[in-house]
């Protein structure tokens, strides 16, 4: 655990060698790599951070939402709401290589790494950007719910360079969303490195499978 958390924090230093910006989720000065998660992101951990400047939990995000005039879901009114909400996405999104799934309440928008980003880059493909575009647009229409983006890597590579990928990535699609007016106080950006897999590492196919950003959708109740 020492050492790859000696390894981490010089890939964090490497990825802070570049000029400044203003970070759109904290309203400090970053630097300028290409939405770098190394920033906002603890040594060794997975969680990035709530992306709204005042509120630092599950909680602050609840209140800053009802702050905002968006009322809580309740009872069978939450149903209704995510279904109709999964029926925009899997409309806006067929054939675009995202996943549209369904858990529970939940609705989780996968993104394969493949056609998100170039290798090994945290850069989204231009090509990408009209998906974001209408997940953006349907976020909007659906304002009472949170948005979890998390970044995930394949075992290619180091724990540390897969770990500061996948914020990088997860940071990238955060910043997409957020310059596309979906509020602020509704995200929460993470990077979980190679830790959850979905497939086998020790395939190409599942490796691929492993390498994707995830967007969960989750209802805003008050409970």
């Amino acid at each position: 655990m020492i050492s790859r958390n000696v390894a981490l924090c010089a890939a964090t230093a490497a990825l802070l060698a570049a000029c400044s910006t203003l970070d759109r989720y904290t309203g400090q000065v970053r630097r300028n790599n290409t939405a770098t998660g190394a920033l906002m992101g603890a040594v060794g951990g997975a969680a990035l951070g709530y992306a709204t400047n005042t509120n630092k939990s599950e909680e602050g995000r609840t209140n800053a939402l009802i702050g905002a005039g968006i009322g809580a879901l309740a009872g069978a009114g939450i149903g209704r709401y995510m279904d109709r909400q999964e029926a925009e996405l899997q409309h806006h999104l067929a054939g675009s290589g995202v996943g549209v799934i369904r858990q529970g309440e939940n609705i989780v928008l996968q993104m394969p790494g493949d056609v998100t980003f170039a290798l090994d880059s945290a850069a989204i493909q231009p090509r990408f950007d009209p998906v974001l575009d209408d997940v953006a647009a349907v976020l909007n229409r659906y304002p009472a719910t949170y948005v979890d983006i998390v970044g995930h890597a394949s075992a290619d590579g180091s724990d540390a360079h897969n770990q500061v990928l996948s914020e990088r990535r997860a940071l990238a699609v955060g910043d997409y969303l957020l310059s596309h007016k979906v509020l602020r106080a509704r995200l929460f950006v993470a990077g979980r490195g190679e830790s959850e897999p979905i497939a086998s590492n020790a395939t190409q196919q599942g490796r691929a499978q492993n390498r994707r950003v995830e967007i969960i959708l989750r209802p805003h109740t008050t409970t």
